[in-house]
Formats: C-alpha cells, structure tokens, sequence
C-alpha cells in the first residue's frame, strides 16, 4: 500500500502575528514554524500506525513551498515518513496548491491520500476536497477514527449532534482532525535516519491560482474587563442593555 501525507508549514501558536507593505504581506520574520499539528499528530501519525501495521507500506509526503520548509518535512521524515517530496513553490490559493499535490497523487498512483483537517493558520479546510475532486476519488472529512479491512477502509466522522461510520474502497482522500491518532514525537534514531532519506524536489505544474491576499487586519485589541460589585446588579443590567447590546 502506498500513502501519501500532506504536509503544511505554520506559525506555531506562540508565535506574534504582524504584517508588513501596508498590511500586503506576513511578517515572518522571528516566527517560529511548525509541521501543522492536524498533518503531524493525526494524518502522518495514523499513516505510521498503518506500516506499522504492514511493514510493506510506504509513506511518501508532500509539501508545497521553497527551501525554507525542509526543516519541516525533514521533521516528518524523522517521525516516520520514507521519502519526501517539495513542489518547488510558494503560494497560498488553497486551489492552486490541491493541483499540485493531486498531480503528485495521480503519478505516484497511491492508496490512501491523508491531509489534516485545515491549516491553523488559514483554517480554510477545503485543500483535501479538492484534491479528491482533481483525482475522481472518494473523499471523507472530518475523520476521527481510520482503520482497514483489506481494501476498505472503515471510517467514523464527525457530524452535527453526533458520528458517522462509512465505509468506502480505496483509493480514497481522508480529512483527519483529533481522535485519529495519538500523537508522537520523532526519536534519536528517527532524527538521524531523516537526514538520509530522499528529498525530492521537483518543479509546479502550470496551474493558474485563483485568488490572492489583498490585505490583512488583525482582531480589535480586547477591552479591559469592568468588574460590577455583587451588591450592584441594577448597574449590571444597565452595561449589558446599554454598551453590550445583549438584549
């Protein structure tokens, strides 16, 4: 079985956001990035838990972006990918960069397609779908537990007020999101095998993006918090009725 994992380079959670050109462009610099946690702890961890599984599969993973994300995929190699690939170029139209994996996926003729849920930097969740439309294949999200049987892979998702088991043949792109896989960390062993294992780099396919960023506006600064004394509830109602607007 071959799988491919997606793998996203982001901010971590820490990190300060700022822009820069006139609110045009993400300031990157002194940003600490990190493999995104929904490809890391759930999609390639449930990838590894499955060669672990059948010691023939093979974990291949695919990244979009220039050399400033080979720190990242090396990371996912040292967790337990077996090779890597990098699209050689950067761009953040979630369309332009589901093509470009898709055309990945359809060479390399795989199984099972895993991306995570979203980004946490976009939270815009729609590359998987996209790129199961590009390949014609099966696609299921958000996806909370994985297992296979054979060639069908049984599959539990989230839906409104409760979950949902489906089955489906493969190949098929899968959506994961927390409850897929417990999370790891690459060891020693992993670490130093990473350094050896193939990194291939190859060039887009010409595929037009479909949108850019105009600007970026951060969240209003928060108000400071207005303590109301207990013995002072008409002047609760009042700041409720007057300034929050709540009813």
């Amino acid at each position: 079985m071959k799988i491919l994992v997606c793998i996203s380079k982001t901010p971590d959670t820490t990190a300060k956001i700022a822009f820069t050109d006139n609110n045009t462009k993400f300031d990157t610099n002194s940003v600490q990035w990190i493999i995104n946690p929904y490809d890391e702890w759930y999609s390639l961890v449930k990838a590894i838990e499955l060669k672990e599984a059948d010691a023939s599969t093979l974990i291949h993973l695919v990244t979009v972006g220039g050399a400033d994300t080979e720190p990242i995929i090396r990371k996912a190699l040292a967790l337990g990918g077996d090779e890597a690939i990098r699209i050689n170029t950067d761009n953040s139209d979630a369309y332009y960069i589901a093509a470009q994996i898709a055309e990945i996926g359809r060479k390399g003729q795989y199984d099972l397609i895993f991306s995570g849920k979203e980004t946490i930097d976009y939270n815009g969740a729609s590359t998987g779908g996209m790129i199961a439309e590009f390949l014609n294949f099966p696609y299921v999200a958000p996806v909370i537990k994985f297992e296979l049987s054979g060639t069908t892979a049984i599959i539990t998702r989230e839906i409104e007020g409760g979950e949902e088991i489906c089955e489906v043949q493969l190949p098929v792109v899968i959506s994961s999101q927390q409850g897929m896989a417990t999370p790891r960390i690459p060891n020693m062993r992993g670490i130093m095998a990473a350094r050896s294992k193939p990194l291939k780099v190859v060039e887009p396919s010409s595929i037009d993006a479909l949108t850019s960023f105009v600007n970026f506006e951060l969240p209003p600064a928060k108000a400071g918090v207005k303590l109301i004394p207990a013995d002072s509830p008409e002047e609760l109602v009042r700041l409720l009725h007057e300034e929050a607007k709540a009813f």
